[in-house]
């Protein structure tokens, strides 16, 4: 699917390097919540977008080049795309739209590079698992960048998950 099949687009053409600066759980009046923190380089704050259980396990275990037996989704989906022929370029979050976030997967293919729509949390946790460049949207980061000190007494999913 393109990117353009997406509502809600960034601030611009600005695009941040970016990092994966934690994957952590915050209490919500939900309950707790997942959030993966997205950090840029020079910037004292930082992006967290909240996201499933399920896939911030699989962006700490791309973080830590965890074996965990068989192929989980995102190491299926890499295996898939390096036996066609592709590569990881990068990742960008570009998007955000009422609260939700939407990023690119760019690739390089037999065919020429293309560009696929995916969830944020999707698209880290395959950058995660390569070591590709993350980039975020200068407006995204702009808009929902928080202090990152109010993030830092929250525990890591894998802290949580051990429990």
């Amino acid at each position: 699917m393109s990117a353009d099949a997406d509502p809600g687009s960034g601030a611009g053409d600005d695009r941040l390097e970016a990092t994966i600066a934690g994957v952590k759980v915050a209490g919500t009046s939900d309950g707790p919540a997942p959030v993966v923190l997205i950090g840029v380089a020079e910037e004292a704050d930082i992006l967290p977008i909240f996201i499933a259980v399920e896939e911030a396990m699989s962006i700490a275990h791309g973080l830590d080049a965890a074996d965990v037996g068989r192929p989980l989704t995102h190491d299926l989906l890499l295996d898939v795309i390096e036996e066609l022929g592709g590569r990881l370029l990068d990742v960008e979050i570009r998007a955000e739209s009422h609260g939700t976030y939407y990023a690119d997967v760019n690739l390089r293919t037999p065919r020429g590079e293309t560009t696929v729509d995916a969830r944020p949390s999707d698209a880290l946790a395959l950058a995660a698992r390569t070591d590709a460049p993350i980039g975020v949207d200068a407006g995204v980061f702009e808009a929902g960048c928080r202090e990152r000190a109010a993030f830092d007494d929250l525990r890591d999913i894998r802290e949580v998950a051990a429990e």
